[in-house]
């Protein structure tokens, strides 16, 4: 037997009342596991329009699928505690535990992914932003457009709320046509020559949005002619350090997302230790128990233990169980076979009645 302990009546009693108490504390956590999904979907819902993809969605949708099971299997976990010294009421739990343990450890095991999915799907974030917000900026213009007439105030949104501006960097806006045609005088010489000059006939500004600036910069706002140090006074286009925001969205919101995600690493480790010292605890509770009552002495002394056998025979015997099943769920097909041509056999060798 792995890690066998011995267990007196009164050890038994203490160990169902504090796995009673821990798994109460656990189906906390699942809760905690749970409204911490929910906030990471719905700060993730805030963004779609900026997404091109919602790979990143399967972190918070498995913290709220574990969470709710978690609360689940501890509130059983709690009842089975109640009954377990109860001689007459402990034994129809027995089948339900085995499938307890398995859905437990699962538990473990996909919160252990979640942790995992959390830094490793940081690249699949970065660039389903990347190619969204290079979608947002280059649609911010069409707010006559139906599906589309929202962006411009979300991008705005978006770059005041984290302070940033464009997709890598300020310039990124020198790239596209972000002001509307129903705004452009195109009489102007000066809108006429822009046109003319760029091989797509876009109207292209070395300038930004409003959303842009920094409020905090002592300077008022230059939006227009960056790139010109003659428009302006005293400036500098290489050296002046210009009062917009210079950290791109991308990159903001990559640090905000993964700063959720890192944030919620301690939470789910701890709920992971929690769990599994509910499935620890009640696995010995159950053996301690079921021994008792196997010497027909529910207040006597009895061991309790983690396996069994050991870690490699249990697999074992795991893997024969299961193959076991699979075997007794088939049809043998050379019986299906042959079964037609025994019962010709069987019929022609049966003796005709006797009239």
């Amino acid at each position: 037997m792995l890690l066998k302990m011995n267990f007196t009546q009164q050890r038994r009693v203490r160990l169902a009342q504090g796995l009673w108490l821990l798994s109460w504390l656990a189906v906390m956590c699942g809760a905690f596991i749970f409204c911490l999904g929910v906030y990471l979907k719905t700060e993730l819902i805030r963004r779609d329009e900026v997404m091109d993809n919602t790979e990143i969605h399967v972190v918070p949708n498995i913290l709220m699928m574990v969470g709710l099971a978690s609360i689940g299997t501890n509130w059983l976990a709690s009842r089975v505690c109640q009954d377990s010294l109860d001689a007459s009421r402990f034994p129809r739990w027995k089948v339900l535990l085995l499938a307890w343990f398995v859905v437990a450890a699962l538990l473990c095991y996909m919160l252990i992914a979640v942790v995992v999915l959390s830094y490793a799907l940081q690249g699949s974030l970065e660039e389903s932003l990347k190619v969204g917000l290079r979608n947002g900026i280059r649609f911010y213009k069409d707010t006559d457009v139906p599906g589309r007439c929202f962006q411009k105030e979300t991008i705005d949104r978006l770059q005041m709320e984290f302070r940033c501006c464009g997709n890598n960097n300020f310039k990124d806006w020198f790239e596209v046509q972000w002001v509307s045609n129903r705004y452009l005088d195109f009489t102007s010489k000066d809108v006429k020559d822009r046109i003319r000059s760029n091989v797509d006939g876009r109207y292209l500004l070395d300038g930004v949005p409003f959303s842009c600036c920094n409020p905090s910069s002592p300077r008022p706002c230059m939006r227009y002619h960056l790139t010109d140090n003659s428009a302006h006074y005293r400036y500098e286009y290489q050296a002046e350090e210009l009062n917009l925001h210079s950290r791109g969205c991308r990159q903001a919101l990559i640090d905000y997302y993964m700063g959720l995600l890192n944030s919620t690493g301690p939470g789910v480790i701890s709920v992971i230790l929690i769990q599994m010292s509910v499935l620890l605890s009640l696995r010995y509770l159950q053996t301690a128990v079921e021994g008792a009552m196997a010497l027909e002495d529910p207040e006597g002394d009895s061991e309790g233990y983690l396996l069994e056998k050991g870690v490699k025979e249990t697999i074992e015997d795991v893997k024969a169980t299961v193959l076991n099943l699979l075997k007794f769920g088939q049809v043998d097909p050379s019986d299906a076979e042959e079964s037609p041509v025994a019962a010709d056999v069987d019929k022609a060798a049966s003796p005709t009645p006797a009239s």
